[in-house]
Formats: C-alpha cells, sequence, structure tokens
C-alpha cells in the first residue's frame, strides 16, 4: 500500500524544508564562529574575505586549489591599502599547490583543515635551489603546498587551524624509489622579509614541514609538528641561507631531525654564499628517535653562526645539537651557544659529525674543508642515555673551540663501555659527568661556557593584537 500523491508530496516538502532549516542552522553557527577574534601578527590587515567568497567547499573531497588561487589573486590588489588577510573557515578543504602574495596573512581556523592534494599534477615542478643545484632527494622539485617567493610581510597562522600533507602516498613511492623529483613540503617562502609561521597543526608532511630560504626576519613559534617517526626527511623546522629568525613554542615529533638548520650544499652552497645567522631557539619540545633535536647541517656549505638555543625538552631522540658536515662542504659552524637543556632517553647526548657524505653530484671540491670552531654547551641534564659524546673531526682540520660545562649524564641499565669518543677535536670540559675524553680536558679551575645576553635583532620584535569581524570582509 503506497502513499497518494498528495501525502508524498507533503513528506517531500517537509523534508526539503527540514534540510533548508539545517543548511540556515549551519550557515548562522559558521557566521556565529566567525563573527569575531584575535589573533598575533608581524602585521594587520585593513581587508579581510572567507575563501567560501571564492566559491571554497569545505567538505574534504572537492578541489580548492582555484578557491585559493582566485581568493590570493583578488586580495593582493590590498597590499598596497592595508594589506588582507584570507580566512579558512571550519571544514576539510583540499587544495594542491597555492602561492601567497606580499602584505597578506593566511589565516587558518581552528576548526579548519588544508587537506593536501595527493595527486602530483597538483604540484608544479620548479627548479633546485641555486644552493643545492638539484632537489634534496630526487633532480627537480615539487612546489610545496603552501608556497611563496620575493614576498615582503606575509603571515601563515591560525587558531592553532591544520594543515595535513597527507603524505602517505608520497612515502610510498619515496621508499619504492617511483619518484624523480623531490617530494613537496608543507610551506616554503623564498626569497623574502618579514615572514611569521605560527600557531599551527602540521601533520603528515610528504617531506619537509617548514623550509624558509634565502629570508630574513623570521618568526616561527607556536607550531606542532607532527610526522611518523620511521618516515625520513620528514623534518620539521628547516632554516636555510636565512639571517634574523626566531623559533619558540613548538612541539615537533619527526622521522628526521626536528629542526634543522641549513645553508646550501657543497659546490652550490659555497658558491651562491649566503649563511644562516643569528637565530634564536627557545622553548622546542623534540621526539625524534632516529635523528638529531637540532641539527646544524649537513648542507652548511654557505656557512652558519650566531646561533643560540635554550630551554630545549629532548625525548626519545637519537642526539641533542648535533654538528653535521664533511669534506666538501666548504663553509663554516661557528658561535654556537647552547644552554639549559633537559634528556630523556638519547642515544647520544653530543653528536660531531665530520665524515657526513652525501653529495648532489660528482663534482664536488675534495679540497673544500668546514671550519668548525666556538661550540658552547652548558647546563644540560640527561637520563637513560647510551652514549655520552661522539665527537668525530677530520683529520688535518680539528673541531676546535669546543667548551662543554655543568652537565650530569646518567646512564641506561646497558650503556656503551666507551661513553666519551673523540677524533681530531679541541677544547675544554668544566663539572661534566661521566668524564670527558683526553681531547676534551677539565679546566684548571670553574669554567662557565658562554652563552650571549644581548639580545637579537628579531628578539626585539613585538607582535600586534589584529583583529577579525564578519564586517570587515570585501570582496
Amino acid at each position: 500500500m503506497g502513499f497518494h500523491l498528495s501525502t508524498k508530496s507533503h513528506v517531500l516538502g517537509v523534508v526539503s524544508g527540514i534540510l533548508v532549516l539545517l543548511s540556515l542552522v549551519a550557515e548562522c553557527r559558521a557566521e556565529r564562529i566567525l563573527k569575531s577574534f584575535d589573533y598575533p601578527a608581524i602585521n594587520c590587515r585593513k581587508h579581510s574575505a572567507l575563501l567560501t567568497e571564492f566559491g571554497g567547499i569545505g567538505d574534504g573531497k572537492s578541489s580548492n586549489t582555484k578557491a585559493f588561487k582566485t581568493a590570493i589573486d583578488h586580495l593582493k590588489q590590498f597590499a598596497t591599502d592595508g594589506g588582507a588577510e584570507l580566512i579558512v573557515p571550519p571544514g576539510k578543504w583540499l587544495t594542491g599547490s597555492f602561492n601567497l602574495t606580499s602584505r597578506f596573512t593566511l589565516y587558518i581556523h581552528k576548526d579548519a583543515v588544508i587537506l593536501g592534494s595527493q595527486e602530483e599534477s597538483d604540484y608544479p615542478h620548479i627548479p633546485p635551489l641555486p644552493s643545492y643545484g638539484k632537489g634534496r632527494d630526487g633532480a627537480g622539485r615539487f612546489s610545496s603546498l603552501i608556497f611563496g617567493t620575493n614576498l615582503t610581510d606575509v603571515v601563515i597562522t591560525g587558531g592553532n587551524g591544520t594543515i595535513n600533507g597527507q603524505g602517505r602516498v608520497w612515502w610510498d613511492k619515496f621508499k619504492q624509489k617511483k619518484l624523480v623529483d623531490t617530494r613537496p613540503y608543507l610551506i616554503e617562502i623564498l626569497f623574502s622579509n618579514q615572514v611569521q609561521i605560527s600557531n599551527l597543526t602540521l601533520i603528515d608532511s610528504p617531506s619537509w614541514n617548514v623550509h624558509p630560504v634565502y629570508c630574513s626576519n623570521v618568526i616561527i613559534q607556536g607550531m606542532t609538528i607532527l610526522a611518523p617517526v620511521d618516515v625520513p626527511n620528514t623534518d620539521g623546522i628547516n632554516p636555510d641561507s636565512c639571517a634574523n629568525v626566531k623559533i619558540e613554542d613548538c612541539y615537533i615529533v619527526s622521522g628526521d631531525d626536528c629542526i634543522a638548520v641549513k645553508s646550501g650544499w657543497d659546490q652550490y652552497g659555497i658558491k651562491y654564499g649566503v649563511p644562516t645567522r643569528d637565530m634564536v631557539i627557545r622553548r622546542l619540545t623534540c621526539i625524534s628517535p632516529d635523528s638529531a633535536v637540532i641539527a646544524l647541517g649537513s648542507e652548511m656549505s654557505g656557512g652558519i653562526k650566531n646561533v643560540r638555543a635554550e630551554d630545549i625538552t629532548a625525548i626519545n631522540s637519537q642526539s641533542g645539537v648535533r654538528i653535521k658536515t664533511g669534506v666538501g662542504r666548504g663553509g663554516y659552524v661557528k658561535d654556537i651557544y647552547v644552554r639549559k637543556m633537559t634528556m630523556k632517553t638519547m642515544k647520544y647526548v653530543f653528536w660531531m659529525t665530520g665524515d657526513y657524505g652525501s653529495h648532489p653530484d660528482d663534482k664536488w671540491d675534495r679540497k673544500a674543508i668546514p671550519k668548525i670552531e666556538n661550540i658552547n654547551y652548558r647546563e644540560v641534564v640527561a637520563e637513560n642515555v647510551t652514549y655520552s659524546a661522539r665527537l668525530d673531526g677530520i683529520s688535518g682540520d680539528k673541531f676546535t673551540g669546543i667548551c662543554i660545562s655543568d652537565v650530569t649524564i646518567r646512564l641506561t641499565q646497558k650503556p656503551k663501555e666507551l661513553q666519551w669518543n673523540c677524533t681530531n677535536v679541541e677544547g675544554v670540559t668544566s663539572q661534566v659527568t661521566p668524564q670527558s675524553c683526553d681531547l676534551l680536558p677539565p679546566s684548571k679551575g670553574p669554567l662557565q661556557c658562554t652563552f650571549p645576553e644581548n639580545q637579537l635583532p628579531i628578539e626585539g620584535v613585538k607582535l600586534k593584537t589584529c583583529s577579525y569581524t564578519a564586517s570587515k570582509k570585501m570582496m
């Protein structure tokens, strides 16, 4: 026995009315959520827009690459009129690679997730970096998910919104050697000044997560970065040939280095000659069972100098602040200052490697010897440690000026018998337990290794409180 036609029409009308009502409720809720909020940024913007105003659909399935590109192309006209912000509202926003613009803020709402496309065609091929000569793990490079070059005053931030790189398909291809080009990063900013990346959660990047390169005045803070610990090259933050950088209040779980400070690769980095300098890293928590909490190198051919790291927590990681270099790198790592490190379950507390051998091609210079000097560690407490230190300089080119003071290392139940393995290094120690190697003898009197007390210029930058209101939207 079926419904009469009039009954069916009535039911369909009721259902349709309910759906419309639910849609209106959802829209009202979204408007309520986005009515107003505040966030800290290096600069605030006069104009605002929502991604939905440019055709964005947050269902996790529809592509929003065109919406992002159209929105940013529209908003760049306001660069000379107070700048613009693009708000990514609650939802799941699938997209391929897109480029940012100057005097611009990309704000990702706390209930928003940007999903990286898993299609290779959604990531344009871009040239190798001039200081690398080729892609880091392939001949060329895929553009990052969020990309920008030659920008001034760009902010990528949110209310702890999420960028999910959906990297598994890329990891599988990499492991199966099916990729010719280097996997995409989540965020890469090139040749830019005044860069802020903050208050976001990044997960499952195809490769490196955050890569500012050839940039100055960079602030990275409040980041949560999560990657499987068994996936290679998922570095957290890689400042590369950058000056005046502040990284603070970050939590990183990685299959590679949590922070890797770089400046170019072998002869290409030597020729390009742009160092990473004047950097502070503080209040970092890292989990990286197979890599370093902070790595200096291995690509350091343009030089690394004046790096300060303090208040660092390492948990279940391979090593603390590690220097990675080798013959062919050239360049230098100098004026490094580390203090107040707490480590739990470590393979190495101190590790310096002078035979890191990966090269971009066979044209590297066998006479390009790196210079490693003035390396300072102090106030370090570690427990459940397998090796206290492995410090390997380069024959004929010792790592010099190493200072280690106020260090207490408690060993695992099955520690290695040789706790300090040292070759081709020179320096001094003070109040270090267990006792260091003969090449780093105890000082004759009380000694505290250097840590500069002056502020770097980037530390004087104060963020402004920026406000978004629905009335500020402008098409």
